[in-house]
């Protein structure tokens, strides 16, 4: 249960009485129970905005800004370093240099406006067409790409907010990840929802991938942006007719 502590202490701002797990690696399979805990609550939010009148976009509005409020906007942060680094960086070590620099550039900005905007857009389309139940799923999802991410890819930086999770991480960890994951969106939102494991999988390889390239492997920047950016997709994905 150490590790739950941890994986709530990593992934959120909310009190976690307890101490930390000896080893960071041990929280990653609890990372789907905080997507679950952090989704579930947004959505009472929701269902509880739109019971007082409030219309969808503003109901939207309001559930993406405390969704980031939630999370301290851990994962934003990691968006824009990767998105400065990336964009304006010639070679690994450059980038490298970028995402630690605690100053945002255009890059950054850009991709963080194109980002809020994107998941305001689907959660206004998701509680127009009666769709809540991928706001849990979305969040369950992006939880556990870290943990895959941590797995096969080695860290770029000799140290980092993000090294005790990725060089400790083990296949027991993203296997009960992915099995924890894949219960709680069963027990949520049906065997249906199951289907957002489709794109995301892809999703993570992919930017797994990239950064291996251009990076040399991943960083805590990385992990937190290959948060975000499978959160918007299972949401857009939810959009689908």
């Amino acid at each position: 249960m150490r590790g739950l502590v941890t994986a709530l202490r990593t992934l959120s701002i909310l009190p976690a009485p307890g101490r930390d797990a000896d080893r960071m690696a041990a929280a990653l399979p609890w990372f789907p129970a905080v997507g679950a805990l952090l989704g579930w609550l947004l959505l009472s939010a929701a269902w509880g905005l739109e019971r007082i009148g409030l219309w969808e976009q503003g109901t939207a509005f309001f559930v993406l800004a405390a969704g980031v409020a939630l999370t301290g906007a851990i994962h934003i942060d990691g968006v824009a370093d990767c998105a400065d680094g990336l964009g304006g960086g010639r070679d690994r070590e450059k980038r490298l240099a970028i995402m630690k620099d605690s100053h945002v550039g255009v890059f950054g900005v850009t991709a963080v406006i194109l980002l809020l905007l994107g998941k305001w857009v689907c959660l206004t389309r998701l509680f127009q067409t009666g769709g809540h139940l991928w706001l849990p799923t979305a969040w369950i999802v992006s939880r556990t790409a870290p943990v895959a991410l941590a797995f096969y890819l080695p860290y770029a930086r000799d140290k980092g907010t993000g090294a005790d999770f990725v060089r400790g991480s083990r296949w027991p960890h993203l296997a009960a990840a992915l099995a924890l994951a894949s219960l709680l969106i069963a027990l949520g939102g049906g065997a249906a929802h199951l289907g957002a494991w489709i794109p995301a999988l892809p999703m993570v390889f992919l930017w797994g991938y990239y950064t291996r390239r251009r990076l040399g492997g991943v960083t805590g920047d990385v992990l937190g942006a290959g948060v975000e950016m499978t959160e918007t997709l299972i949401l857009a994905t939810g959009c689908l007719p």
